[in-house]
């Protein structure tokens, strides 16, 4: 038996040996790396450090509660579940099974938001809808300190981690339960909405890989566009005018989402592509002069 595989045979397995034992078993080595570091409380340092450490021993325990994670990896469960905890726009966030696990894609969003956001200190007033983590909510409140963020979620058990994670990072993002625009009906009008709702369509076979996340975050009706249209129906009726509503959808959804819009009446549709160029962002502004009062 090879000396990667040392794990399956009760000998205490080395770093280096633990990593490749993971991706033999068919685990990406950053995936590997990331739930070693976990188990060994070495997260701060680094993926360095497994290079330096490499003939460190793991204990019994350590070793056991590596091929735990890997099994549950391989079984498709994403590594931030796992580990407990995402990255995000440089944020360090909590996340677990009653949220999505936050993607990179997403910071496309909030780098568009951020430009429409008055960065000389000034107010005004945006709203995350199905904010899940809060990853949106947070990573806009924590470049723009004078912005009244509110996040929005149907699910009791997403605002939950949502709001630990808004209460360690010390953000005061405003928090409500309900559909999508529906609990901010008594709130001043909004200068910008965003959201990244569930886009993908119900029969969609990718949907397969993603069963450990909450289908109700991912999946909308027949052709994945049923929440985005709730959203832009709603939009109108809580944005200020001159006030910006941008959604993230899925890589072939762009002009679907660029035409309902429009249909709307919303102007200035555009575009916003992530880092692998793919229109992964649509928004558009309402009529008249843009939202940036006092909160």
């Amino acid at each position: 038996m090879p000396e990667a595989m040392s794990m399956d045979m009760g000998a205490p397995p080395t770093v280096q040996q633990a990593l490749l034992h993971a991706q033999a078993m068919g685990l990406a080595r950053i995936d590997a790396q990331l739930l070693l570091l976990h188990v060994t409380g070495r997260e701060k340092a680094g993926r360095a450090w497994l290079l330096t450490h490499d003939q460190d021993l793991l204990d019994a325990a350590q070793a056991s509660a590596y091929a735990a994670l890997c099994a549950r990896r391989l079984d498709a469960e994403p590594v931030a579940y796992l580990i407990g905890h995402k990255e995000f726009y440089g944020l360090e966030l909590a996340v677990d099974a009653r949220v999505l696990d936050p993607r990179p894609d997403t910071e496309t969003l909030v780098d568009w938001a951020l430009e429409l956001m008055p960065a000389d200190g000034a107010a005004c007033r945006v709203a995350d809808l199905g904010t899940g983590s809060g990853a949106i909510a947070l990573a806009l409140q924590s470049q723009r300190p004078a912005a009244c963020v509110w996040a929005v979620d149907a699910s009791a058990g997403a605002l939950a981690v949502a709001q630990a994670n808004a209460q360690r990072l010390a953000l005061p993002v405003r928090f409500a339960q309900g559909s999508w625009l529906e609990p901010l009906a008594g709130q001043p009008a909004f200068g910008l909405i965003v959201s990244n709702p569930p886009y993908i369509r119900e029969d969609d076979p990718h949907l397969a890989a993603l069963v450990h996340e909450p289908l109700s975050a991912l999946a909308s009706g027949t052709d994945g566009l049923a929440d985005i249209r709730a959203i832009i129906a709603q939009a109108p009726a809580r944005l200020a005018a001159g006030g910006w509503l941008l959604l993230e959808h899925g890589w072939d959804q762009a002009e679907a989402v660029a035409a309902l819009l429009h249909a709307a009446g919303f102007g200035q549709v555009q575009h916003r592509h992530d880092l692998a160029g793919v229109a992964r962002c649509t928004g558009g502004q309402w009529s008249g002069q843009a939202c940036t009062g006092p909160a």
